[in-house]
Parts: structure tokens; sequence; C-alpha cells
């Protein structure tokens, strides 16, 4: 039985949303009294489109500001959930209701569908559920869907300054999605993706039941390790494996700009990073475009060069990292200068862009990076590109205002773990993943905007003979509707097997049977869920 303060509760909810929702009242006064009779708890916190805090609870996590226009689709509610039976129960009434479910955990979808729908939805905001329960005796931690990985990392190190976790570089993305779409960083050649790690997991089916490992079944259990975890359900907590790190770990960062022989050194490390280091040893690239200076103070710009930045994370001493650079990468020319000696989680502050010597407590704020609008776009390499083409990326970035690549390198376990051993394919024969990013200012319009979006499909037309082929593979972190989406509404759509098996090659068919098995009636779906059924 709900208790009274429950019902307390939802008549001040009801008499607020009949105000302030635009979704029909006795429509929105069902939901509501739907969700507070199948939650066990008291009611969860509830926006409705023009209550006071509805905008700023919606974009506190939206990291990409195209998305945060007046035209970009608004749920009917958001939801802020701090117990899993008000989860269950708005997946209960959410589909006795026709409304879809959206789930945000830390608000980095590039395309922004962890928080937006084209069809009347909730949006279930997971920032409540961030318990991070860190087991150092069996190498382990129970970590909560809403944390991000600045917390997990920072978890982890008051427990011990000798273990970590293998996932990205951004403290301020969400484990939920980042683990669910494969999630690799700095440590991903000395041990595989995020998603290599996982030991069990929580999540809530379309029914409504809350399913563990072994009650969800290896199937699934398969699925949500790199297929997404929207397409299945909502996940409620990761148990990760911990892996070994040193005391003491080397961090370096180089700038080389094309004057300085950037093309060549970047030439180079496509073959010495990938396969011609230890597997401690990570150089992840930075390509963007600098100003050149000024003429003797009055202003005038000289001109802009692309640069690039090489962050070396090496898991021993600065004197071992020097002495494999100098053997394997001399032309970096990097020196005892600069090399910085760290602990781990000292590192992860480091390599996510901070200021040297930055607190690491600042792996708690979620709100640490600064938002963007941009679009963005991935392609894995699996041969070296030629100085003639590195030279014509370097043509086009000098005509975009603030383009960058993000460059991350394979090689090691990674690649040597099978393709079909999770949902996560992208494995042997690739040497580094490219992100592709134009980013713009929001107040430009849409002319302006329409112009960054042609600039960067037309660089990604011009890396088609450099990268994979057959299909030409691309990541699901890096969500991107250009490739396709599913049907909605009769819209037109390019058929899921396309995008389907650029994000996970010949894993898509098995997805697609483990999606009609869990969720035949496709509640939870999206613009690029996974399907339960292809049509021919």
């Amino acid at each position: 039985m709900e208790s009274s303060s429950s019902f307390l509760i939802l008549s001040v909810f009801i008499s607020l949303f009949l105000l302030t929702s635009p979704w029909k009242a006795s429509a929105q006064e069902d939901f509501l009294q739907c969700l507070a009779s199948h939650s066990k708890q008291s009611m969860p916190q509830v926006y409705a489109p023009k209550s006071p805090s509805f905008l700023s609870v919606l974009q506190s996590s939206i990291y990409n500001l195209r998305f945060t226009s007046p035209a970009t689709p608004k749920p009917q509610f958001i939801i802020t959930p701090n117990h899993e039976s008000q989860i269950q129960a708005l997946v209960v009434c959410s589909k006795k209701h026709g409304l879809k479910i959206t789930t945000r955990s830390g608000g980095h979808d590039f395309e922004g569908l962890s928080y937006r729908a084209n069809v009347p939805f909730v949006l279930i905001d997971l920032v409540n559920f961030r318990t991070i329960d860190v087991n150092i005796r069996d190498n382990s931690a129970w970590v909560q869907a809403g944390a991000t990985l600045g917390e997990v990392y920072y978890r982890i190190a008051e427990k011990s300054p000798v273990h970590g976790f293998p996932a990205g570089a951004c403290p301020t993305v969400g484990v939920g999605g980042h683990i669910s779409g494969g999630g690799f960083g700095l440590m991903v050649r000395k041990f595989g993706m995020a998603a290599d790690h996982v030991l069990d997991a929580r999540i809530i089916n379309a029914k409504g039941e809350i399913l563990d490992r072994k009650t969800m079944g290896e199937d699934l259990f398969w699925a949500i390790r790199g297929g997404g975890v929207t397409s299945f359900g909502v996940l409620l907590a990761w148990k990760i494996r911990l892996v070994p790190v040193p005391p003491t770990v080397t961090v370096s960062i180089i700038t080389k700009t094309l004057q300085q022989g950037a093309t060549e050194l970047v030439h180079k490390w496509q073959s010495v990073a990938s396969y011609g280091v230890p597997n401690e040893l990570s150089i992840a690239l930075h390509i963007g475009v600098v100003d050149t200076g000024s003429n003797n103070g009055t202003g005038t710009q000289l001109g802009r060069t692309v640069q690039a930045t090489f962050t070396t994370l090496f898991l021993g001493p600065a004197t071992q990292l020097l002495q494999v650079m100098e053997k394997k990468f001399p032309e970096l020319g990097m020196k005892q200068e600069d090399c910085k000696e760290m602990r781990w989680v000292e590192s992860t502050v480091r390599t996510s862009g901070f200021p040297d010597g930055t607190p690491v407590d600042i792996l708690l704020n979620r709100s640490s990076l600064p938002k963007t609008t941009f679009k963005a776009k991935s392609d894995f390499v699996t041969r070296p590109i030629p100085k003639v083409g590195l030279e014509g990326i370097w043509k086009r970035f000098l005509k975009e205002e603030r383009p960058e690549l993000v460059i991350g390198v394979w090689g090691g376990r990674v690649n040597r773990i099978s393709e079909h051993k999770i949902a996560f394919p992208h494995r042997a024969g690739n040497m580094y993943l490219i992100d592709y990013v134009t980013n713009w200012d929001e107040k430009e319009g849409q002319e302006a905007s329409a112009r960054h979006m042609s600039w960067i499909r037309e660089l990604y037309d011009y890396m088609t003979p450099y990268v994979s082929k057959s299909p030409r593979t691309a990541f699901l972190n890096y969500k991107d509707l250009d490739l396709g989406r599913v049907k909605i509404n009769g819209a037109t759509f390019v058929d899921p097997r396309i995008w389907g098996q650029m994000y996970f090659k010949s894993n898509f068919p098995r997805l697609v049977k483990a999606k009609s098995n869990v969720d035949p009636e496709n509640f939870f779906s999206g613009e690029q869920t996974i399907p339960p059924t292809i049509t021919k």
C-alpha cells in the first residue's frame, strides 16, 4: 500500500502539472497516479516543461549545445529517481501510457539521444544514481549508472594507489553509456576496453523487472557490453574488474606545429604507437589549429597553422619511458623535462587536459569541462595514412574555425581479444580510432551551423580511401546519425543493417536476436537502437 505522504506529494505534483504541462490533463494525472501506485518508495522528483526548474535540469548535463535550442524536442517529464523501484514504476507506466523512455547518465551522447526523441517521451536522469562501492579485496567495484568516470577514478584511488580502471579520458562522462558502448582510454593497449572488464550488471527490462547477469542470461549480458544498453533496458549499475597500476606512472605532453615537423611526426607515429612500443605505453594524438601569433603587439594575425599534441601515458617511471622513446620514436625529441611522474589517479586529471598541478578532487566536479556546439564523426584506421593524405587533412583544417581530430591508439590487448567475445567488435587489424570534431558558437545561427556540418561531412568523404573498408566502421560511443536511423512515424530511413554493421560488424545479427528475445515489442527504441527484426 502506498503511504499517505506519497499521495500528498502526488496531489501537489498534479495541481502544479495540470497548469504547466502541454500534455492533456487527464493523461498527465493518470500517468502520475500510475507512477505513485507502482513506486514502492516515495514519488521520485518530477519536472514538467513549464516547471521553474525544468530547463535548468534538462540542460544541466547537455554537453552538445546543438541540442539546447527551442526546436529540440523536449520530454513530457524529467524524472530524477533515487530508488530502483521508482525506475521500475517509470518503465511500467511509460509503457502503459504510450511514452518512450530516454535515459541519461552523463549527458555526453554526441547526438543528444539520451535526452531527446522525436516521439513523446520521459527522460530518466540518473544523476542520483552515483554510488560507487569499491572492494579492493576482490579487485572489483559496483558502480551505479549515473556516476562519472572521474568519480570512479577518484573513489578507486581513495581505496588503493595501485588499482585503476581502463576507461576514457573525459572525467564528466557517465559510466552507464560509456561502458555499454565499449569505452576506451589510455590503458586500452594494456588492458583492453572498459566493457572487457564488466563482471556483472543490473538492468531493468521492458517488463519492469530487475535482472542481473544470472537472471538476464549470457546473450543479453554479451549484448550490453559494447552493443549499447539503451536498446535493451535501463542500466542500474555495473560490476567492474579493477586492474593493477604501478605506484608511479609517467605523463608527457608535447606539441608540434607543421613548421616544427608535425607532418613527419604524425606519419611516423602511426607505425610506432600501435605496434612498435610496449603495451604499457600509449601515445594519444590530438590535431587542432592554432594562431601563429600577432604582429609586434598590433593585434594583426600572422596566420594559422596545424598543431599536433602527443599525449603519452607510460605505466612506469620516466627513465624507462625515455629509454623506449629514444629507441622507438627519437624523432619526437622527448626529454626529461617533458616527463612528469605521478600517481595513476593524477594522470587521469593531467591527460584530461587540466593544467599541471590541478588537484585530483576536480574529478568529482560533474561540470568541470566546458560545453560547446559540435558535430562529430568517427573512423577506424587499419593502415598508415600517407603524407599526402595527411596534408589533405591539414589543408581542410585551415579552412575551418575550430576543427579537431581526437585520435586514440589501438594495438596490444584490445586487438588480441576476439571480436565476438563481447558485442564490441573493433579488434585485430585496427591501428587507431579517429574522432573528427568541428566546434562552433551556437549563436552563429542556422546558416553557420549548416556550413560547419557540411565541412565535417566533406572531410569524412575525403577520408574514405584512408580508413577501414567493407564495412567502413564507426564507434558507438561517438554516435553519428549521418550513418542512418530507424524508421520513425513514416519518415525515410537507412536500412539499419548499414549502420548496424558499421558499429557492430558481424555482431549485428546476434544483437538483433538478443533484442527480439528481451524486447520484441521494441519499447526501448530510438533513432539508432537495435531493432527486434530486420525487414528485407
